[in-house]
């Protein structure tokens, strides 16, 4: 089997690489550095480095090229070359082509005895640079708890720029925004199960675009299904007009001959993601008259989110409760960056009932926000129990309050008044504390990325969700007033899970690994009336994941295990959970007549996991012929909070060391050839792989770093993230010492702590 890996691939791979979550926000956007300790990279390939890097653009094009009849091979290419170029890039578009589950809802039938789905799936399209949407619908029906049946529809239907889609309580009605892509119309359709029952155009003027982003994006639906509440960018102000005399009076048009406009006042954005994006605001749109209301009385500072709707009483003001994120003292990066702090505020919404016994709005002049959550520092994701008398909702407390982008999480649980009456000083009770050190095999902590928009069982007060659980994610049911927190999805295969949606008292979820593509999984409590937790999973049949022939083929010859990798300096350690092992995910070919060469793969963040979960680009350089050492070092997620804060103030040493232990691991075990070891990382992992190029220049024979930091002297005063720079260089301390205007010696340490300084070692 061929082992040629060129730069083309590295490059292909790194730019559609989904499962390095937590890829730093705002770190330099550099492009792709590649290093070989050889002048040809004879591992791999007879053709020099220099061969890839002046013929990238031809080589990128090579699987397109095949429609001339005439074939001019670019200078210094051989046809051998070219189709092995062509063969892998065919095959790189057979793993690409797998679809993903974005979303999916259940919807129960009049007759309540079988249930019909919805999956939103997405597909890369990779020469528009865009993802493919489209919608599969399904019938459920369960015959017993060992057999489920899944009839799915013939063919998906593609949802052309669709921007959310989100269906009403009942399920009657399903909401689809389109957003524009220019200065047009937000378009809100209200679709029934048959046809298009209205359609709404917001003009600019109203507001812009709604926020579809998964973090301040929020669209509720209120109860009677006649209000529904979102999130959108505030309308664009008005922009002074100039002409030959100077500042012009009065509105212009936009194209007015002889002259132009300026931008208006300069507002902050919130960085990577949201660049040109305007403030998020909440507005409620009247399903009936397809009046915009403007939710007023929210200071300008903040920034909200993630609305919900309180459950209706009787004779009272319904209240909307959301996220605001203060641009208090200013707005620095919030994608990846849970450390803003956020709280839960609540404004009660004039309501009366219309004739046809509706809900409609009266007048929104300046309403009273209530702050929820002054107590703690973060509160976002806020779900009301299904009854309505309490609200649970996350916190980043731990990463607010000790200023690393993401650490472990935490659940609380807040009492809703029935009587209506909110105030500031509500008591936060503790569902879920920050774990710091579990014992070997007990719940590590909580680390959930989002929320089902129905997560409850019918009980009232278990939510099932998915979480990290050190190398896999595993989906965990919580009972909310008990605290009691249990593994619910099968321990023992080193797979992933994640929940998807529920069908009553039943679980729909997807489990995979990084050699076996996901797989629809059906979840059914073993016997409800003895009250036992067991859960029993099914098998279903399913066309999504459907691949080739040739790739299930290479896939079947591979195995993977998760290895616990001993710290090696256990006396440096100041915590009990920074001493504790870490692990590293290994990939290889069951043939092991001799082992195949190594790519060492590193996440970003550095607070973030890979997981034992399958992705498509590493799956693809797994069928070439590599093994992989994916390292999860200490300060990843899902390990408890002691070794997360472990690394904070020892990046460039801790980490470095952490994957040199990783591989001095799996090379004593005869698992890896000592000479034949790469490594690749973006981001934080990027940092990591040229700190270990330099730092261990004998240790590798290729480096890919994909969006790298280099140098952070020079990264933190371009980055909208400076405060990660201060934070993982000083520890807990440069959280106090932050500053936008860094001295020499802030300067001089950051340098000392950057790849750059060890870049005369590098072969």
């Amino acid at each position: 089997m061929s082992r040629t890996l060129p730069l083309a691939y590295f490059t292909s791979i790194s730019s559609n690489i989904s499962t390095w979550s937590g890829t730093l926000a705002a770190s330099p956007r550099f492009s792709l550095l590649f290093f070989s300790s050889q002048p040809r990279l004879s591992l791999f390939s007879s053709t020099p480095i220099s061969h890839y890097v002046k013929n990238l653009p031809a080589i990128l094009a090579m699987d397109s090229s095949k429609a001339g009849t005439v074939k001019e091979l670019p200078v210094g290419l051989d046809e051998a070359t070219e189709e092995e170029y062509a063969s892998q890039s065919k095959l790189l578009q057979e793993f690409t082509n797998i679809s993903s589950i974005d979303k999916a809802w259940v919807f129960k039938s009049e007759s309540g005895i079988c249930s019909q789905a919805m999956f939103l799936i997405s597909q890369p399209n990779l020469l528009a640079n865009k993802k493919r949407k489209f919608m599969l619908s399904t019938s459920i029906s369960k015959e017993s708890n060992n057999n489920v049946n899944f009839q799915w529809a013939p063919f998906p239907v593609e949802m052309t720029g669709v921007s959310i889609t989100v269906p009403s309580p009942s399920g009657s009605k399903l909401l689809v925004i389109r957003n524009p892509e220019n200065e047009s119309p937000t378009q809100f359709e209200i679709w029934s199960s048959s046809r298009l029952e209205k359609e709404f155009r917001i003009p600019q003027s109203t507001h812009g675009s709604v926020y579809a982003d998964g973090w301040f994006e929020g669209i509720s639906w209120n109860s009677d299904e006649s209000l529904i509440a979102y999130v959108a960018e505030e309308p664009s102000p008005c922009k002074p007009s100039f002409d030959c005399q100077g500042y012009k009076q009065g509105a212009a048009k936009d194209k007015e001959c002889m002259s132009w406009k300026g931008q208006g006042d300069w507002e902050e954005e919130w960085g990577e993601c949201y660049a040109g994006k305007r403030q998020p605001a909440l507005f409620v749109i009247n399903l009936n008259s397809g009046k915009v209301h403007a939710v007023k009385g929210i200071a300008k500072s903040l920034s909200v989110g993630q609305v919900v709707w309180a459950p209706p009483v009787e004779s009272i003001d319904q209240y909307l409760v959301f996220v605001g994120w203060s641009a208090d003292p200013r707005k620095l990066g919030i994608k990846y960056c849970y450390n803003r702090p956020c709280a839960l505020y609540a404004v009660k919404v004039p309501l009366y009932k219309s004739e046809a016994a509706q809900s409609d709005l009266k007048s929104m002049e300046e309403l009273t926000v209530v702050n929820l959550t002054q107590s703690i520092s973060s509160a976002f994701f806020p779900q009301f129990s299904p009854d309505g008398k309490f609200i649970v909702f996350l916190s980043a407390k731990a990463s607010v309050d000790s200023g690393v982008h993401s650490a472990t999480d935490s659940l609380h649980r807040i009492d809703w008044p029935t009587d209506g009456k909110l105030c500031s000083s509500t008591k936060i009770i503790d569902v879920i504390p920050v774990v710091n050190c579990a014992e070997d095999g007990q719940f590590p902590g909580l680390y959930c990325s989002s929320f089902l928009s129905k997560p409850w069982l019918s009980d009232g007060c278990t939510m099932i969700l998915s979480s990290y659980w050190r190398s896999c994610q595993v989906i965990l049911s919580v009972n909310v007033l008990s605290g009691e927190v249990l593994r619910i999805s099968t321990a023992d295969s080193g797979f992933s899970w994640n929940v998807l949606t529920l069908d009553g008292d039943n679980i729909i979820a997807v489990c995979s690994s990084p050699i076996d593509v996901p797989q629809i999984k059906y979840g059914c409590l073993e016997d409800k009336a003895t009250n036992t937790t067991a859960w029993h999973w099914l098998n279903v049949s399913s066309p999504i994941f459907k691949c080739s022939e040739k790739v299930t083929s290479l896939l079947s010859h591979l195995q993977f295990g998760i290895t616990q990798i001993p710290v090696k300096d256990v006396s440096d350690c100041l915590t009990k959970g920074a001493a504790k092992s870490f692990e590293a995910i290994f990939v290889s070919s069951k043939v092991n007549n001799a082992p195949d060469p190594l790519i060492v793969v590193l996440h970003g963040g550095p607070h973030s996991v890979s997981l034992s979960s399958f992705s498509k680009s590493l799956a693809f350089l797994s069928s070439l012929g590599f093994s992989l050492l994916i390292v999860n070092y200490r300060g990843s997620l899902g390990f408890g909070e002691e070794a997360l804060q472990s690394l904070p103030g020892k990046i460039g040493s801790q980490d470095v060391n952490d994957v040199l232990t990783a591989i001095d691991h799996v090379i004593e075990k005869g698992l890896v050839n000592p000479s034949k070891i790469t490594v690749l990382g973006g981001s934080h992992g990027g940092f990591l792989t040229t700190h270990l190029i330099g730092q261990a220049p004998d240790k590798f024979v290729a480096a890919a770093a994909r969006n790298p930091v280099c140098n952070l002297s020079s990264m933190v005063a371009t980055t909208d993230i400076p405060d990660w720079c201060y934070v993982e260089s000083y520890g807990s301390k440069g959280k106090t010492i932050f500053t936008e205007a860094p001295s020499a010696e802030h300067l001089t340490h950051f340098y000392s702590k950057s790849p750059i300084l060890h870049i005369s070692k590098v072969h």
